[in-house]
């Protein structure tokens, strides 16, 4: 059965989507976290370089408000994509900082001769002790950051239903 040539292409653009590959950096020393460089995001144009407009008129100006609203919507995913991002390294930074500390003063505590096996129960009762001194801090990030990636999802899932949206009703 030959379809017509308007409903192939109609059919495509419902199957066909822009491909993006974000990258992985190489793990940060302190919050041992791989940070993600997302390609999607428009960079700035370099200062100083000359910005070549075509059109005397913000062609924005003219747009509808469907795309316009397309737009806001992705900005405000991408922006809150990244705080995600920069709290989840935070918390692990400072964390991290705050148990090395925590875990040297242990160390530091034992004579110079101990044993290893004395090392080894120092650092187990630490480690227990680090647990249960935590707990709470680790509950209310795990919470907030749980609430705020559930907020993303829904974000992300408006940004993907007014782009088929775009793509069927033009």
């Amino acid at each position: 059965m030959q379809l017509p040539p308007g409903c192939r292409q109609f059919i495509r653009t419902l199957h066909v989507s822009a491909r993006r590959q974000h990258l992985v950096g190489p793990n940060d020393p302190i919050s041992n976290l791989r940070p993600i460089i997302y390609t999607d995001i428009q960079t700035p144009p370099k200062a100083g370089s000359e910005h070549k407009v075509n059109h005397p008129y913000s062609l924005e100006e003219f747009s509808d408000t469907s795309s316009s609203n397309l737009h806001a919507l992705e900005l405000e995913f991408k922006l809150k994509r990244e705080e995600l991002d920069a709290l989840n390294h935070r918390y692990w930074t400072e964390s991290n900082e705050r148990f090395e500390a925590a875990k040297a003063s242990a160390l530091s505590s034992l004579p110079p001769s101990a044993t290893s096996e004395t090392r080894e129960h120092a650092l187990s009762e630490f480690y227990g002790m680090w647990v249960v001194q935590e707990r709470e801090r680790q509950e209310e990030y795990s919470n907030q950051w749980r609430k705020r990636n559930f907020e993303n999802i829904v974000l992300a899932a408006r940004v993907e239903y007014e782009r088929l949206k775009r793509r069927i009703f033009g």
